[in-house]
């Protein structure tokens, strides 16, 4: 199997999330069935809500290129990124290295696609998405359209709130309104496009089709990681699909 680099502490607890996904995905009898994964789980990544939503924050990009270039020297052979708002910086961690980079927005339009063809996304993720349009581009690709939370303060705050405190109650209620208020708007599809609400997908009920942009990348590493086969969000390698990165 292919050893998996993964760019993580974009949040810590998110990314032992999406550990534990992978680790789920796989029926194991022993140690070695399961998927090889190289992780950094770098917490001192610069915030990506100073650098994009308040301006003036240090720019993430250099780090997260960086921790790709470190990742393939410990012997990765491709690369994930469980942190949609990150996926701003995708083009700057392909282009790293040499080694394939598994697209989280490009496998999860791609998905949306599939559930709700030429449909209306919901997307279910921080501000930051919006303001400098991280889906913009793959979902145009995919013939779809984005429908933004209308409060985007409360958004933000639950994020925060689950970075600071874990999730909670409160911020599941807040994120079924929030989801609500998206199906009302045209939402066909609700995709969760925040690695901190992945951590309550199960608790939102959105009365339309749902899926979550973690799990697709966890699906998506599993099979890379089995196979080699390349998938509609692999960025760059000679030997697999180029794909449009962010």
């Amino acid at each position: 199997m292919r050893k998996i680099g993964v760019l993580g502490g974009m949040g810590p607890e998110a990314t032992i999330y999406f550990m534990q996904q992978v680790v789920d995905a796989v029926q194991a009898r022993d140690d070695a069935d399961h998927i090889p994964l190289l992780v950094d789980n770098n917490t001192q990544v610069p915030s990506r809500i100073k650098a994009i939503l308040e301006g003036g924050g240090e720019d993430p990009g250099p780090v997260l290129a960086q921790m790709a270039r470190g990742l393939v020297g410990a012997g990765a052979e491709a690369l994930v990124m469980p942190c949609n708002t990150a996926h701003y910086y995708a083009g700057q961690v392909a282009a790293a290295t040499d080694m394939p980079f598994l697209n989280m927005i490009d496998l999860s339009c791609a998905e949306a696609a599939r559930i709700a063809p030429g449909g209306k996304v919901g997307l279910l993720g921080s501000p930051a998405l919006q303001q400098v349009g991280v889906f913009e581009t793959a979902l145009a690709g995919a013939g779809l359209t984005p429908v933004y939370a209308a409060e985007q303060g409360r958004a933000l705050a639950t994020i925060r709130s689950i970075k600071a405190q874990g999730p909670s109650e409160f911020a599941a209620h807040t994120l079924i309104d929030i989801c609500t208020r998206m199906v009302t708007d045209g939402a066909d599809v609700i995709c969760i496009c925040c690695t901190e609400f992945s951590l309550l997908a199960a608790e939102i009920d959105a009365k339309v089709p749902m899926f979550d942009a973690l799990q697709v990348l966890v699906n998506a590493t599993v099979e890379y990681s089995r196979s080699g086969v390349s998938s509609p969000g692999v960025n760059q390698s000679d030997d697999v699909k180029i794909a449009t990165s962010l």
